[in-house]
């Protein structure tokens, strides 16, 4: 199906985190300053891109599936290009291309900056494999769809030297790799220039930044952006609770624009699963890490990640898990039962914990998980929170945004005066629930 208007057209489908957002933000970019439009159809692309995640059991087979319905487009459409990017393109690399013989290219998280001289490439001939992590990559911070007014995301460090045995994302994107704080400082400012109030930093380990030219880190870093001009709200994504020195917890409570929440993962509440994770810090010295943070910042929403049944648990390490989380009260939590990963140390430690047993551990954790938001969501009732608008609701008339501590707010849209998506609006908190928050807006004089 061909746009009747002749303009070429791309579409990008993104499974994954944060990370992934941003990246499928720049190739989005790259393809408009090429004169592609996007389109929600992908039998109206000309250029399709899944840019794919790889974190997950069975990602590769979701991929090949994709694959598998968009090569069929090609029958009638052979100029249709089709490019795997992401962190199943490093993982699976040359394997994809003799897989699926209508793949054009396949593109790596390190390399997404490299797309349109790829699809060059590709024209000319060549089906490209670009994976691997090149010491110099193309960012170009003009090449960004922002495709949201509401946060700009800004990479402070890819990759991760962390080889926790369960995780794949060394593999799939490579060493530990910060960006200088100089060219960080030059891309928030363009971001806040453009006029986004909320700057949102990000890394497999954010908190291990470290500048590559001078003798800084992540609580200079907070240091130095906290103060810049028009910076509303600064967030940060994912801490590593082992990289928190004490000099960065002061930050967390030095800047008032710094929001009150942090994503902390913990994996599990027990010491020998944690040495089996690989993790490097204990159970205690996490509890001290959430007392420390929460001493230095009043109302900090913490939220954080556990595996259930990785290989060995038993049902005092669950046990464990389950006082971890009613003890430290997180505001919000992410669970999954344990997936093995290709190439991870945790292949050698054994099975994980039957399917079903863990499944049941994993309806637990949630269950005590809920019941702490519901009743840390109640306490917000009465209260005036600002909200960062970011869309409609699913409700008609309705908008939904995020507050400073990151719940989830629902209220309904004033005709006549309702913020734009990107703008702050005070709602008064009338209804809690275990993930959301319900409200009206109400003026500020």
């Amino acid at each position: 199906m061909s746009d009747p208007t002749g303009a070429r057209r791309y579409f990008l489908e993104t499974w994954g985190c944060q990370m992934n957002e941003l990246d499928s933000q720049r190739m989005a970019g790259q393809l408009m300053q090429d004169g592609l439009l996007p389109t929600h159809e992908p039998l109206e692309a000309d250029v399709i891109l899944l840019n794919s995640c790889s974190v997950r059991e069975k990602a590769a087979q979701k991929v090949y599936s994709r694959l598998g319905e968009y090569r069929l487009f090609k029958k009638d459409r052979p100029s249709l290009r089709i490019g795997l990017c992401g962190c199943v393109a490093q993982q699976e690399g040359q394997r994809a291309l003799d897989r699926v013989p209508d793949l054009d290219f396949v593109l790596g998280p390190a390399r997404v900056g490299e797309l349109r001289s790829i699809l060059a490439r590709r024209e000319a001939g060549e089906r490209v494999l670009a994976t691997g992590f090149p010491e110099h990559r193309e960012f170009d911070i003009d090449a960004v769809s922002r495709d949201g007014s509401h946060k700009g995301m800004v990479t402070l460090i890819e990759g991760c030297n962390k080889r926790c045995t369960f995780c794949i994302v060394p593999t799939t994107r490579g060493p530990e790799r910060s960006r200088s704080l100089r060219d960080i400082l030059a891309e928030v400012r363009h971001l806040l220039d453009y006029g986004f109030l909320e700057i949102e930093l990000l890394g497999q380990t954010v908190n291990h930044w470290r500048d590559p030219e001078l003798d800084l880190d992540f609580a200079d870093l907070l240091a130095a952006i906290a103060p810049m001009s028009g910076l509303r709200r600064l967030r940060f994504l994912t801490s590593y609770p082992r990289d928190f020195t004490p000099r960065m917890v002061e930050q967390v409570g030095a800047h008032a624009n710094i929001c009150p929440f942090i994503h902390l993962p913990v994996q599990s509440g027990s010491d020998r699963v944690l040495r089996r994770m690989g993790r490097g810090y204990s159970v205690d010295e996490f509890r001290q890490l959430v007392r420390d943070l929460r001493a230095v910042r009043e109302g900090l929403a913490i939220s954080t990640d556990f595996i259930v049944g990785f290989p060995g648990e038993t049902l005092e390490d669950h046990q464990a898990s389950l006082d971890l989380i009613t003890e430290c009260r997180f505001a919000t939590l992410f669970a999954f039962k344990y997936s093995p990963r290709p190439g991870t140390a945790a292949l050698k430690l054994g099975d994980g914990v039957e399917d079903v047993e863990s499944s049941r551990r994993l309806q637990e954790l949630f269950d005590v998980q809920n019941a702490i938001q519901l009743e840390l969501n109640e306490e917000l009732v009465g209260a005036t929170l600002e909200v960062l608008v970011t869309g409609w609701g699913r409700q008609a008339g309705t908008l939904t945004g995020r507050s400073p501590c990151h719940r989830i707010v629902h209220f309904p849209a004033n005709a006549s005066a309702s913020p734009r998506i990107g703008q702050l609006a005070q709602i008064v908190i009338e209804r809690a629930m275990p993930h959301s928050l319900l409200g009206q807006e109400v003026s500020i004089p």
